[in-house]
């Protein structure tokens, strides 16, 4: 899960990367020791989940920009102790669903809110 929000926050910081250009992620985009093949896979999760939006057509998947539900989960998760806490929560999990990580991410901030 940290690849996935390390891969948002670099598209939600990138302003090219606002519909109308495309970018394909690679191990020299400095994303930690993943391979080439762990980054497409979370990239295409991005998808998947209706993070982000691009293109598929090729052996890369290529980031266009974020969607309204990929910009809410980043404003999510900015924040390393909001982030902190959701990968406590799901800490000794064997693989948790992005979906789940999306609400453990609300939840922490609704209850830091106090809502």
């Amino acid at each position: 899960m940290d690849l996935v929000r390390d891969l948002l926050l670099r598209i939600a910081a990138d302003p090219k990367l606002n519909g109308t250009n495309f970018c394909a992620f690679d191990k020299s985009d400095q994303l930690g020791d993943y391979s080439q093949d762990e980054i497409n896979y979370h990239v295409d999760l991005l998808f998947a989940a209706g993070l982000v939006e691009g293109s598929r057509a090729s052996e890369e998947p290529l980031v266009s920009r974020l969607t309204w539900k990929g910009h809410e989960f980043v404003d999510n998760i900015r924040d390393a102790g909001i982030w902190g806490e959701v990968k406590k929560r799901i800490k000794g999990l064997p693989s948790v669903a992005v979906g789940v990580v999306i609400e453990i991410a609300s939840a922490e901030i609704k209850k830091r809110l106090g809502l």
